[in-house]
């Protein structure tokens, strides 16, 4: 059965840049605050994208469909499996920074947002995706399989993704 909501291949780097946007003020701002709730959307938005890409994440479509078509400026593609990774990788900060305020691990909780908001941060003002970084180094030691890799540089840039 196919994927009804696949994560796209490539992705809009102006789109991605946007969601690190958000996702940096949420996690800013939970650091800042200790305002728990934020980290109901922020964890939910980082699910939703691993699981549909930006098909269920409000953050996703904002980006997508509302702010990205806006910017008129040259858009650069980049390829799905890295930033799907990237998105993984904030799903386990995120998700982590949830646990430990549960378990009442307030200061450790805002330390784990904060580094958070730092990568956040790197993707969207410099372009900087340390997810994806570490997706580049996982191919390279074999832990990724190749097909991944073919995928990964097998990007079709003559169809315009609605991403």
């Amino acid at each position: 059965m196919r994927n009804p909501f696949p994560f796209p291949h490539p992705v809009n780097e102006t789109s991605a840049r946007i969601v690190a946007f958000g996702a940096l003020l949420m996690s800013a701002a939970f650091s800042a605050t200790g305002a728990a709730w934020i980290l109901i959307p922020l964890t939910y938005g980082f699910v939703a994208r691993v699981l549909t890409g930006p098909a269920l994440s409000p953050l996703g479509l904002l980006s997508t469909k509302i702010i990205t078509p806006r910017l008129h400026i040259q858009h650069r593609f980049v390829a799905g499996p890295p930033k799907r990774f990237a998105q993984f990788v904030g799903l386990l900060f995120s998700t982590t920074a949830s646990v430990l305020w549960l378990l009442d691990f307030t200061t450790a909780s805002r330390v784990v947002a904060v580094m958070l908001a730092a990568a956040a941060f790197l993707e969207a003002v410099f372009a900087v995706c340390l997810g994806c970084i570490m997706f580049g180094w996982m191919i390279r030691w074999g832990v990724i399989p190749d097909r991944v890799c073919e995928q990964c540089s097998n990007l079709n840039f003559g169809a315009q993704p609605t991403t």
